[in-house]
């Protein structure tokens, strides 16, 4: 086998699509709050709307099964990655109201239906017993492209002077340049069992669907309310909170690999206890905090933890029926942004009253978490989605 044919695998097309995304996106991301101030002059009003815009196709992530009766799931994979690369290129070019919101529906669809199937995809090919290790390195590749994004914005737009337009343009171009070439290099990756074309919902998921929720609940409260504090308690400024997500990024790079092999040696079950205590400690620690320096550190550390969840996956992986994974990938991204469409609005009413009392109710779902946690077998498996069920077998057994 030449070295070209050995490269054309299954990981690595996902492993590039990993990086190409990522790319793309934190473009879009890292200039948008600017963009939108200085050349279509939002207010709090239109930046809500777009925002709440952009997070609807993630609730309806659920469709992707129907699309997929038309398409092979690698390539509604590569048409979604060229859909987002397509309206990052073109959001530099409609600086309005209406503009805006379209070209973020588009980049939006794009960037949700491609999660949902690089999701899919993944757990049917990559092995379970390599899936913890592989999702950390494709997290590990995510933080080496936006890194690579962040410090090119700041070398194009701060010493060369580009244009939002030129600057959106260059990155949207390079991504559909980047997914034309992959269509073309790697072949045509048949899955290992044909999957359903039918929405599931199963009661032996239950426990994944509930985890899956508490997850999104939390991560909102990282994304949304974290970084406000740091601003609006301890009036960081845009370069300071652009430190910390460079921080992160770099701890991902060099950690998330390694906390993938950890997760894939020891049990789901134990991982995510650890982090449901962790995240409980911490969201308690946002509630009380006096201090900028200790506020960053539990910011890092905060995101650290979003690695820890990768064990989410693979004990879908391991009990899931392989003909359900992807019908099931998009059900789950709907769960997710269950909390994405509702958490904000509620919480930001809560943040009026009393800051600290958002990261509390966080550390109440956190807690919601590691009660779930109880009900995880040690050692998860088709037809063993419960501790109940372990144990009842382990009876037999005697």
């Amino acid at each position: 086998m030449t070295i070209s044919a050995k490269f054309r695998s299954p990981e690595n097309f996902l492993l590039a699509m990993a990086f190409i995304m990522p790319l793309v996106f934190s473009v879009w991301m890292a200039m948008l709050n600017n963009f939108v101030v200085e050349k279509a002059h939002f207010t709090g009003i239109e930046i809500g709307i777009l925002q709440s815009l952009r997070e609807v196709p993630g609730f309806l992530a659920f469709t992707v099964i129907y699309v997929l009766i038309f398409i092979k799931e690698q390539k509604l994979a590569l048409v979604s990655l060229g859909l987002t690369s397509l309206g990052v290129a073109a959001t530099g070019y409609f600086p309005s109201v209406v503009g805006l919101y379209l070209t973020t529906v588009i980049m939006s669809i794009g960037f949700h239906y491609f999660e949902t199937v690089t999701q899919s995809l993944t757990l049917q090919w990559i092995s379970k017993d390599k899936a913890a290790h592989f999702l950390g390195r494709a997290l590990s590749i995510k933080s080496i492209a936006s890194l690579l994004a962040f410090g090119s914005i700041w070398l194009l737009m701060e010493h060369f002077t580009w244009s939002y337009q030129s600057t959106y343009l260059l990155f949207g171009g390079v991504a559909l340049a980047f997914t034309i070439a992959l269509a073309l290099y790697f072949p045509h990756f048949p899955p290992p069992v044909e999957q359903s074309r039918k929405l599931i919902l199963r009661k032996r998921y239950l426990l994944f669907y509930a985890l899956t929720f508490f997850s999104g609940a939390r991560r909102q409260i990282f994304v949304v309310f974290a970084g406000f504090l740091m601003v609006e308690k301890f009036q960081y400024s845009v370069a300071d909170v652009s430190a910390l997500f460079m921080i992160n990024y770099v701890f991902n790079w060099l950690f998330a690999a390694k906390i993938g092999q950890f997760i894939g040696r020891v049990s789901e079950r134990s991982v995510l206890r650890f982090e449901y205590i962790g995240l409980t400690i911490l969201f308690i620690l946002y509630g009380v905090v006096e201090n900028a320096n200790i506020a960053a550190a539990l910011y890092v550390i905060d995101h650290l933890f979003f690695a820890l969840a990768i064990a989410i996956k693979t004990y879908f992986q391991k009990i899931a029926l392989p003909e359900d994974i992807a019908a099931s990938a998009g059900v789950s991204f709907s769960i997710n942004h269950i909390a994405a469409v509702v958490i904000p609005a509620l919480l930001g009413m809560v943040w009026i009253v009393n800051a600290s009392w958002v990261f509390y109710i966080g550390a109440g779902f956190a807690c919601c978490s590691l009660l779930l946690t109880m009900f995880m077998p040690f050692s998860p498996q088709l037809n063993v989605e419960f501790r109940a069920k372990e144990k009842a077998l382990a009876g037999q057994a005697l």
